[in-house]
């Protein structure tokens, strides 16, 4: 038995014995009601008290087997653990089948059940931030044994070579990534350039001018570029926007590279659109109407009304859209690839190409060289100081909204 037919065993076992436990259990409970004792809970929620003790045993062996051969330890067959969560299962509806009884506060054990199904499921997104953080970490020390931290933090040059076998002298790279943040930096505030006035005001017009024919028709149509494939605009920036940007620059007398910096931001900032524009209107349209009207009562106009009451009011989500937008660029990886090329470059030109952190990411850990190289394992370092820069800019986010909040309250 393959683990595809386990599972549908299991699961299939499951839910008819879930269904007879919730039926026993409500049956029970209404016969004692019958009896003029009076319950404490509605018989459903006996029910449910019954299906949920049956399942749980269940779920926790299956939970136990899986983690075990997750970590290579010795596990009984599939077929045995099946057949022995589906006897605890057995065995747990008929102990709480037992414990159905008048005075039983079903009703209380389902909710503290509910309590802390919620709670283990607010822990799911720490775990994984800290599973996450930890497999990053433990591979990054590993580079940063074999190369200085203050060098690949302060370096001028990426240049790593390649080593394919065991001793290989690989005295000749350099690994230092300021270009590759340069790059990242100068495409995500291009992207950001385009992406947050456009997107704001999109935002304002749909709140506040548009008509309700128009906005139903126009919020859509704009949130379909957010389900555009990222290759898509990677071919459109490199096959339209580049030689665009190209015969614009030579028209003034300026060179630009084909694989140039500046059609990736551009591109970027109009996949961001969406992001920043729908979320900035719903947080627009969350302001309520008797601040505008107020302020129209006081004399002010509509543009008054929405530069000084609106906007402020709505700061902190737009705020929150724009740093949404910020991480989309940051770790936007295939636009870069087809538009700007690979080449680490250090500077302040956006016509000449560029590479970012997360191009090199991928790069490196998709070639030839042994997983424990320097080359592999950099991957892993430029992915941890990603996750610090923005760790960093989401703490700097946090307190400039909450110290805005407080001064508008």
């Amino acid at each position: 038995m393959d683990t595809s037919q386990t599972l549908l065993v299991f699961f299939g076992g499951l839910l008819p014995l879930a269904v007879v436990a919730f039926v026993l259990g409500r049956r029970k409970a209404l016969i004692a009601d019958g009896q003029d004792r009076r319950l404490h809970s509605l018989p459903a929620q006996y029910g449910v008290y019954v299906a949920t003790w049956m399942a749980l045993p269940a779920l926790a062996i299956g939970f136990v087997a899986a983690t075990a051969d997750l970590f290579g330890l010795r596990v009984p067959a599939a077929p045995f653990v099946l057949a022995f969560a589906l006897v605890a299962a057995a065995v747990g509806c008929a102990l709480a089948l037992r414990r159905v009884q008048p005075t039983l506060r079903a009703r209380n054990a389902i909710e503290k059940f509910v309590y802390w199904t919620l709670f283990a499921a607010s822990l799911v997104s720490i775990l994984t931030t800290l599973g996450i953080i930890l497999s990053i970490a433990f591979e990054a020390l590993k580079f940063f044994q074999q190369v200085s931290v203050w060098d690949f933090v302060t370096g001028t040059q990426w240049s790593p070579v390649a080593t394919f076998r065991p001793g290989q002298d690989s005295a000749a790279s350099q690994f230092g990534s300021v270009p590759l943040f340069a790059g990242t930096f100068m495409i995500t505030a291009i992207a950001m350039l385009v992406a947050i006035p456009t997107g704001l005001f999109a935002a304002i017009y749909m709140s506040e001018y548009a008509s309700h024919r128009v906005r139903t028709i126009a919020k859509p149509l704009l949130e379909i570029l957010a389900g555009i494939p990222t290759v898509v605009y990677g071919f459109f920036a490199a096959i339209t926007i580049s030689p665009l940007v190209v015969e614009v620059a030579q028209s003034v007398g300026l060179d630009a590279s084909y694989t140039n910096a500046l059609a990736p931001g551009l591109v970027m900032g109009i996949m961001i659109i969406p992001f920043i524009s729908s979320l900035s209107d719903d947080v627009i349209n969350s302001i309520p109407n008797s601040l505008r009207e107020g302020s129209y009562a006081l004399g002010m106009t509509q543009s008054e009304t929405i530069k000084k009451i609106v906007l402020p009011a709505a700061f902190p989500g737009i705020m929150a859209a724009s740093l949404l937008g910020i991480s989309r660029a940051l770790g936007e990886t295939m636009i870069v690839v087809m538009a700007a090329g690979l080449r680490p470059n250090l500077t302040w030109n956006p016509l000449e190409d560029m590479t970012t952190v997360t191009v090199r990411i991928v790069d490196a850990l998709t070639g030839d060289q042994s997983f424990d190289s320097p080359e592999t394992l950099a991957a892993f370092a430029l992915g941890l100081v990603l996750f610090v820069v923005t760790l960093v800019l989401n703490l700097v986010s946090i307190i400039v909204i909450r110290k805005f909040r407080q001064s508008y309250e």
